[in-house]
């Protein structure tokens, strides 16, 4: 773990592979601990350097009022580029998942002599919020589900990680892992208090965040070679974003996991299926 000042502030980044080799970089949705140990690790193995890391107010990089956030979608996308000239090396591969995703997008578009290659995972061409009408929106009946529940009592651990673990059965993920995770994320969130853990449990953050101007309009000027991957039985984004997400994309590839929701698979096929993909671009 290291925390690197780009852009006016502090982020927090993790590192797999020889750091004189190509790099990956990995955004974190919100944090880092959505890209799962297996798949940075064959992402090392096949010869990459892979720095995941936490968007701001969220794990280990700077934590400021997740209520009232002083900074912009575009800020985080800016973020990404000068995290990846920080890191030396040479322009990287960029990856984002789920609001990472959309990170990702914006940072490509403004800064693409800082990346190579692109992978969106389980993300849409637009911004949090209201849709447009060619994209399916969150499952009603999911929705409903999830933001029923009562709020666990953000200090004791255990209550989270059932809450967490939960949820992604709601969402069709494997609850074993979001246990350990919510677990992992809660360990490394700076302080308890319910702002701070929502923005890192929940992404809640980005329903604050000035997301404008939209961009799917300049997605077909993206030269990149890019990799949509997304979990056909994704409730949360169902796939047909991604289907549009590909086909906005001039030099865009699909890859549909049958088997995937919302979340990356943490062990299986799939993360081999996914490294090998993302390992065949730039």
């Amino acid at each position: 773990m290291t925390r690197i000042a780009v852009n006016g502030t502090t982020l927090g980044t993790e590192s797999f592979g020889p750091e004189d080799a190509p790099p990956v970089l990995l955004v974190g949705g919100t944090t880092m601990l959505s890209w799962p140990d297996a798949l940075c690790e064959r992402l090392a193995a096949g010869g990459r350097r892979v720095v995941r890391y936490d968007l701001r107010d969220s794990g280990a990089s700077a934590t400021g009022d997740p209520d009232a956030p002083d900074y912009t979608l575009r800020t985080l996308a800016a973020d990404a580029a000068a995290l990846a000239e920080a890191l030396g090396g040479g322009p990287a591969h960029l990856a984002g998942i789920g609001v990472g995703g959309m990170v990702a997008q914006v940072a490509a578009l403004d800064h693409p002599d800082a990346f190579t290659a692109l992978t969106l995972a389980g993300t849409r061409p637009v911004a949090p919020g209201p849709t447009d009408p060619d994209l399916p929106d969150h499952d009603p009946a999911t929705m409903g589900r999830l933001f029923s529940r009562p709020m666990p009592d953000w200090a004791d651990r255990a209550a989270v990680a059932e809450y967490a673990a939960a949820g992604a059965e709601i969402l069709g993920d494997d609850p074993a892992a979001a246990r350990t995770r919510a677990g992992r994320v809660w360990d490394r969130t700076p302080d308890r208090t319910p702002p701070v853990q929502l923005a890192n449990q929940l992404g809640t953050v980005f329903a604050r965040l000035d997301c404008a101007p939209r961009w799917r309009e300049r997605l077909p000027a993206l030269a990149l070679p890019t990799l949509v991957v997304h979990g056909r039985h994704d409730r949360f984004f169902p796939v047909g974003n991604a289907e549009a997400l590909a086909r906005e994309l001039p030099d865009a590839r699909l890859l549909v996991l049958d088997t995937a929701a919302t979340a990356l698979p943490t062990s299986g096929t799939d993360v081999a299926t996914i490294a090998e993909a993302m390992l065949t671009l730039r």
